[in-house]
């Protein structure tokens, strides 16, 4: 630990990270390490216990720990003694903190951020907890220290209980038996999920309430297949609640990353990419199926908010990328940035205040802490004309007008500190978000914007062997990249195929399957590690299996294999995505709500995929009107000519564009217009709700 003669007296070892979660602790006079064998090998050589403390850039109990706790000269002098502490961004190295939430969720039962963990100077957890008042934080290092001293035998018969938890959590087996699935299996899922479901308020029983896009997409399509209207009815009342909701940003549109209550009405205020990311997608999806108005204002603002406030400039090339998260504080407050106290809103909008008070529930006093309201809805723009009766175009122009001036006034607000690293895997989530509005609303600026991020990840991320990076950061990508970079990279590439029928996207991602095969995939249980076998190990080499707020990286990894099958013709691809599903069965059987990603799988081995290519120099105009029909289990493919893939072989007619409509490589004959290819859709039994 050096100290400095400037402005800053403490200057630790986390000086020449790039990460800015890890530059917040640059000058703590707690002596941190980043990871890596430096820290490792001191560890080690000194026989002394190791915290390893887990967190992000946009956590607010992060802030709160680091400036009660780590800025204080006592909490430092007894870490410093006794400890040799390592301080990890949680996204540049998920693979750490999977491993030590998995130690905090075997001690505790609960996990979060910051994670903050003892270890033995080998690495084995002793204690693991999240956020930790400075009494509690002092009392606990004493504790584990002065038992390190004395009874050194005990810590290390509970590391090795805590290590072989670890190692055992989420272990997958190859199963031969029971490879057919069923819409019995489906309907046992959506019976399951249903019981957690709240139909009143939106979500799921309980509180905090999370986005969780990947279960409502799961719904959406469960509803398409199987007609049951409590699914679509949960998956609306979700989507309208969350958009109408203080979890959306009313002002300049985005969702915050989590509700703290059950109404989502008080959002935990920081804003993430892959949150925002895959909502986009979801709400592309709902409003390609309901058509609703809502959905179709929470698109365009939520990419507007991307495009304003977390798009990189930029760089050579002609490319760009989206960088992370915006923090929850400002001015040292949660949510500052976003709330308004009655008086300022009447200054600022005058004789538009009361419309404006109403519709999003401003109240004199405030509807939250400090006399501060944060702007939320109850309920439809429709609705809330008829209720107050306002003239509907009057009212939409007087909203305009008003979130224009709120807006400019915010942005004059102090800065919410800005993430700016590049991830792969939220950068390829983004990809597909951007395709989604694309093709529901034939918007060639999101085209734009999903092959600049894509063209980013093959110059800056991708090298010519299909391997990847995690991060990019001021000019630099050192750290190798996770399953789910490449589960996610492989998806986005997909999804640009079917945007654009260019197959050196569907190569670029059986590259990338290549390579994931041969450095994560575990032949003996048929299932992908999380870490490459190339990397440095750690305690133990995990697999990520369940959905969470973004899916697992197995789970997508099957759903490719899956899909470059059925392009590629490539049975393996087939089979292999097959064994994956069923490994899991049992647990997705059982498995609520984290196993959603896995059911959309099942879904396309129960209800064969419609495949569908269009071949002919008018393919884009017909693709687009086919883009107006919810078809979520349709895969396409075409082109001007029939192109390399084996599927598109003679189908090429000169003179014509033609619709061939096919399940399980057998065709229709083929069409020239979109009501007789519809025809044929519903004909092999697929639900379409008209545009």
């Amino acid at each position: 630990m050096k100290k400095n003669s400037g402005k800053e007296r403490y200057c630790n070892h986390l000086k020449a990270e790039t990460s800015p979660y890890l530059k917040m602790h640059v000058h703590n006079p707690v002596d941190w390490y980043p990871w890596g064998a430096k820290a490792l090998r001191k560890a080690d050589r000194e026989n002394k216990l190791m915290v390893i403390s887990i967190g992000y850039s946009a956590c607010h109990w992060c802030h709160v720990m680091e400036k009660e706790s780590f800025r204080d000269v006592e909490v430092a002098r007894i870490m410093n003694q006794h400890f040799i502490s390592l301080k990890i961004d949680r996204e540049e190295r998920p693979d750490i903190d999977q491993i030590y939430m998995s130690a905090a969720q075997i001690i505790t039962g609960r996990g979060g951020w910051p994670l903050n963990v003892i270890t033995l100077p080998d690495g084995r957890p002793v204690y693991a907890g999240t956020y930790f008042p400075k009494k509690l934080w002092i009392s606990l290092l004493r504790q584990i220290n002065e038992i390190f001293k004395k009874n050194p035998e005990k810590l290390f018969q509970q590391a090795e209980a805590i290590t072989n938890g670890i190692r055992t959590s989420e272990v997958i087996h190859f199963k031969r038996e029971n490879l057919d699935f069923s819409r019995k299996d489906l309907d046992t899922i959506f019976k399951n999920l249903e019981k957690q479901i709240d139909f009143e308020n939106g979500g799921f029983q309980g509180e905090p309430k999370f986005p969780l896009p990947i279960i409502h997409d799961f719904l959406l399509m469960y509803f398409h297949i199987s007609g049951n209207k409590k699914a679509l009815q949960a998956a609306e009342k979700t989507l309208d609640a969350m958009a109408l909701g203080g979890i959306y940003d009313q002002i300049g549109g985005g969702f915050s990353r989590y509700s703290t209550d059950k109404f989502w009405k008080v959002p935990h205020f920081e804003k993430m990419l892959y949150d925002n990311a895959q909502l986009v997608s979801l709400y592309s999806n709902a409003y390609q199926l309901t058509r609703k108005p809502l959905y179709k204002k929470v698109i365009h603002q939520t990419l507007d908010f991307i495009q304003r406030e977390m798009t990189t400039p930029e760089f050579p090339g002609n490319v760009t990328g989206t960088y992370s998260a915006l923090d929850a504080d400002s001015d040292g407050e949660e949510g500052r940035f976003y709330t308004w106290t009655a008086s300022e809103i009447n200054n600022i909008l005058g004789n538009d205040a009361k419309l404006i008070s109403e519709y999003y529930n401003i109240l004199p006093a405030g509807n939250w802490e400090r006399e501060e309201n944060i702007l939320y809805r109850n309920m439809s723009d429709a609705a809330d004309a008829k209720e107050n009766n306002f003239e509907p175009d009057k009212m939409q122009k007087t909203i305009t007008r008003s979130k224009l001036k709120l807006l400019e006034v915010r942005s004059k607000r102090t800065r919410l500190k800005l993430d700016d690293k590049i991830i792969t895997a939220w950068n390829a989530l983004m990809i597909n978000g951007y395709l989604d509005a694309y093709r529901l609303f034939n918007e060639d600026k999101y085209l734009k914007s999903a092959l600049k991020h894509a063209f980013f990840i093959t110059t800056y991320i991708m090298e010519k062997k299909g391997r990847l990076k995690r991060i990019y950061k001021e000019s630099t990508s050192e750290i190798d990249a996770f399953l789910d970079d490449y589960a996610f990279t492989i998806k986005a590439f997909i999804s640009l195929y079917q945007a654009t029928f260019d197959e050196n996207w569907l190569w670029k991602a059986d590259l990338l399957l290549t390579y994931a095969k041969k450095y994560f995939y575990d032949g003996q249980s048929g299932m992908f590690y999380y870490t490459s076998g190339q990397d440095p190990q750690l305690i133990s080499r995990k697999m990520e299996i369940t959905d969470h707020v973004i899916p697992a990286s197995n789970s997508t990894m099957a759903l490719n294999l899956f899909h470059l099958g059925i392009y590629f013709k490539n049975d393996e691809y087939i089979e292999k995505s097959r064994q994956m599903l069923n490994n899991v069965k049992t647990n997705l059987l059982g498995g609520g709500i984290y196993y959603a990603n896995w059911a959309i799988l099942m879904s396309y081995f129960i209800e064969k995929p419609i495949e569908i290519a269009i071949v002919g120099e008018n393919w884009l105009s017909q693709r687009k009107k086919l883009d107006r029909y919810y078809l979520p289990q349709a895969i396409f493919m075409g082109g001007v000519e029939e192109g390399k893939l084996p599927f598109m072989q003679n189908k090429l007619k000169s003179g014509k564009t033609l619709i061939y409509i096919c399940r399980d490589n057998t065709c229709l004959s083929p069409v020239s217009d979109i009501d007789t290819a519809m025809i044929h859709i519903r004909g092999n039994n697929l639900k379409i709700l008209q545009p």
